[in-house]
């Protein structure tokens, strides 16, 4: 009986590049056109559909999160929210000291900025404007979903979950699967501009410095747990081992409960805490696509030219930090949430989310693990906490 071959989003998205790149070098400027085309309709529906994604996730999910909030669930909620915040600083003041070393501005990607300066055009172009901007649609769901948390019926709960199950199907079924096609547009005419290998070359040097970033993210959250729940880091560290493994292959958090779980008992908690926190966390605990995103969106704007400002990225982490919580647990989702925050508080272009979203996904089984891990400190925290 003959296996189907799957292949992974992260593989899709690789094929994408390969292909756009070596495409991009012979293909007719009038076939290329076809292609760009799709990316001018693509960017144009995600425009569209990023203030409803923002309202149809944030908004149930607070609600869910206010509904019988009890002590152990708000403590939860913010060792949680630190975690991811403590996460974006410790990125951002990283890539402070180290992106300007090692990543220069490129006369080329500064046209990227703006896709009408690129070398291929569209045949045409459809206006699709949202419905409302990204700040009105944040602000609506903090309104929607903390009014859910305060009243008694169950109505208004009721449609935004529905609403959430449209808005996950359209991600699902639509989004996540036309973005390769996406991402290889956008390399195919990157290509056909001649600022391929700059990109390549970035690509490469903020995938290492993520990488170890994430490794040096979790030892300070086991150091810190060890600390607190007077347990031994490292044993603690090395426990959480096949968790981390396990997400690097499945890249998410919720398939991998139930091996986070296993070994979040190993490190000594309890049963009744473990099953609290463990799922839990998986939903609202994002450290490490935090830090990818936070380090992904410095190095573009460092490739695009412009300067990387405190005052710029503080704002940008808080709001991501709230966002997260709502991120869908498929593979890509937080950087799908992410998306209006990108474009509202760093002004990225629809080219330069492609570029944030083929440099996320390329990455993504690391942070995914790195998320997974780190569950299993918190764990531990909320564990001490509640005796």
């Amino acid at each position: 009986m003959k296996h189907k071959l799957k292949i992974s989003l992260l593989g899709w998205v690789a094929i994408s590049i390969a292909c756009g790149i070596l495409l991009g070098q012979v293909l007719p400027s009038g076939v290329a056109r076809i292609f760009v085309t799709f990316n001018s309709l693509f960017g144009n529906f995600l425009s569209f559909a990023i203030p409803l994604i923002i309202l149809g996730l944030v908004a149930p999910a607070i609600g869910e999160l206010g509904k019988g909030a009890g002590k152990l669930l708000i403590i939860t909620a913010l060792i949680a929210y630190g975690s991811t915040i403590f996460s974006g600083f410790f990125t951002y003041f990283t890539g402070v000291a180290v992106f300007p070393k090692i990543i220069a501005p490129s006369a080329e990607l500064m046209t990227l900025e703006n896709p009408e300066s690129l070398m291929l055009k569209p045949f045409f172009t459809v206006a699709m404007p949202p419905l409302m901007d990204i700040m009105t649609s944040l602000l609506l769901a903090f309104v929607v979903g903390l009014g859910i948390s305060a009243i008694k019926g169950t109505a208004l709960q009721n449609c935004f979950i529905d609403f959430r199950d449209i808005i996950m199907r359209l991600i699902e079924s639509v989004i996540i699967p036309l973005l390769p096609l996406h991402i290889f547009g956008i390399f195919l005419n990157i290509t056909v501009s001649g600022q391929v290998a700059t990109i390549i070359v970035m690509f490469l040097k903020v995938i290492v410095v993520i990488f170890v970033l994430h490794i040096v993210l979790l030892l300070i959250q086991f150091t810190l747990a060890g600390i607190i729940g007077r347990k031994n880091p490292f044993v603690m560290l090395k426990n959480m081992l096949p968790a981390y493994l396990t997400a690097l292959g499945t890249q998410s958090s919720a398939a991998t409960i139930p091996v986070t779980l296993r070994q979040v008992l190993k490190n000594g908690v309890r049963e009744n805490i473990a099953v609290f926190t463990v799922p839990l966390c998986a939903t609202i605990h994002l450290a490490g696509s935090t830090m990818k995103i936070v380090a992904c969106a410095m190095a573009i704007i460092l490739m695009t030219g412009e300067v990387v400002t405190t005052g710029q990225f503080v704002g940008f982490i808080l709001m991501l930090g709230i966002t997260m919580v709502a991120a869908p647990g498929v593979p890509g989702g937080a950087i799908m949430a992410a998306l209006g925050l990108l474009g509202s508080m760093l002004n990225f272009s629809e080219t330069l989310q492609a570029l944030m979203i083929a440099l996320y996904i390329a990455m993504d089984s690391f942070g995914t693990a790195c998320n997974v891990t780190g569950d299993g400190a918190i764990a531990v925290v909320v564990n001490r906490i509640a005796k």
